[in-house]
């Protein structure tokens, strides 16, 4: 994997695919965290509450450490690891596909199974735009809030992203600073009289 860039999604996509009567809809959603998973799958059994099966896969983290794959009954290895196969194949992380089967009567077998899941997710990747996202290491900024203009020229001009931000008597900015720019930005802050920085590895 790209140790400054990753690949993943910003739209939620749904696709559907039918085999011999049953049919799967896949739906494919950016996610940061496994809570949003959890909800967005909530979300889905309540929406199909008369599909048979909610299969899964997510990849989290910038890394694509964190990842899930759930059959929800149907035959081991045949709907969750397809999935994350696919994902995977696109190398893409932060994201989750939930495959809703509706059973047709007839049963496709373990081949089936795997083609079913496999194309179905494919086919939702194809309508998910795949966005290119720059590795960002999180710094939290304190300074003077009449330093805020200089500050921000820098963070907007790096595209950096803010995190958060505190104004009182000082202002704090927690902001992420693209891995492959880290080096200019922080000369830049070290620049600005009155502003100091430092790593926030918690984030």
């Amino acid at each position: 994997m790209d140790p400054f860039f990753y690949n993943t999604i910003e739209q939620p996509a749904i696709a559907e695919f039918k085999d011999r009567g049953s049919k799967f809809l896949a739906y494919s959603f950016p996610v940061q965290n496994i809570d949003t998973c959890k909800k967005q799958l909530t979300l889905l059994k309540k929406e199909h509450p008369k599909a048979v099966h909610h299969c899964l896969a997510y990849r989290i983290g910038i890394d694509g450490s964190t990842f899930r794959v759930s059959d929800d009954g149907e035959p081991a290895g045949s709907a969750g690891r397809p999935i994350l196969g696919q994902i995977d194949s696109k190398q893409l992380t932060n994201i989750m596909v939930v495959v809703v089967r509706y059973f047709g009567g007839t049963l496709l077998g373990v081949p089936g199974l795997i083609n079913a899941y496999k194309t179905v997710t494919s086919l939702a990747l194809q309508l998910s735009p795949i966005v290119q996202k720059p590795v960002e290491i999180t710094y939290k900024l304190c300074f003077d809030y009449q330093k805020m203009n200089e500050v921000m020229m820098i963070v907007k001009y790096y595209n950096c992203s803010v995190v958060e931000q505190i104004a009182q008597l000082f202002v704090e900015l927690k902001i992420g600073i693209p891995k492959h720019r880290l080096e200019e930005v922080l000369n830049k802050m070290a620049d600005l009289q009155g502003v100091t920085f430092s790593t926030d590895l918690i984030a």
